[in-house]
């Protein structure tokens, strides 16, 4: 791309799109958005003030954006078929990490605090990443108590089980098994499902 200028460098890229203080009205810039800063691609060229520190930040946010929805798109979402069953599996990871965040946080001793660049006491990012680890998983698990979801779980287990009781005694009944044999094969399926 040597020798073409900022305008035509990134072609198929996003422009700048500043409103220009020469030429038609309502004329905006056609270098490429970031041009001349270190987030091409995103924010104001650097001839419309693209590389101040307002600029850089906003320019960072919206690469952040940008990279997330990329990789949302890219997710293979698959529809969830037993709610009950992922929030508890999300109640656990969000235990795990709390758990490893306090680990951190212990080792921490008693330095919690540090002097930051202007002399003033700071607390320490860890501390506030374990109070949103907490924080996350008292709420996690507020919801499930109000959900009830053990009980729930429970009495779909036992829906299941009536549905394979039932399905049994009509496989029996069509095969012509009565009396003792389909006493003694109920008996055995109970026990098998206690075990599982």
């Amino acid at each position: 791309m040597t020798g073409l200028r900022p305008e035509h460098a990134g072609e198929g890229k996003p422009k700048c799109g500043a409103q220009k203080r020469q030429g038609a009205p309502g004329e905006t810039c056609t270098f490429v958005a970031g041009w001349g800063t270190d987030h091409v691609g995103t924010g104001r060229c650097r001839l419309h003030g693209g590389n101040t520190r307002n600029q850089r930040t906003a320019a960072r946010a919206e690469k952040a954006d940008q990279e997330a929805r990329r990789l949302l798109a890219q997710l293979d979402v698959q529809p969830v078929d037993d709610p009950f069953a992922a929030l508890s599996r999300l109640a656990g990871q969000v235990l795990a990490w709390q758990e490893a965040i306090s680990r951190i946080v212990n080792d921490l001793g008693d330095r919690v605090r540090y002097e930051g660049a202007s002399g003033a006491e700071q607390l320490r990012a860890e501390i506030a990443l374990y109070e949103r680890a907490m924080d996350r998983t008292g709420s996690v698990l507020g919801m499930i108590a109000k959900l009830n979801i053990e009980d729930r779980m429970a009495r779909v287990t036992e829906r299941q089980a009536d549905a394979l009781v039932s399905a049994l005694e009509a496989a029996l009944a069509a095969a012509g098994v009565t009396g003792t044999q389909a006493d003694d094969a109920r008996k055995a399926a109970a026990r098998h499902l206690r075990a599982v």
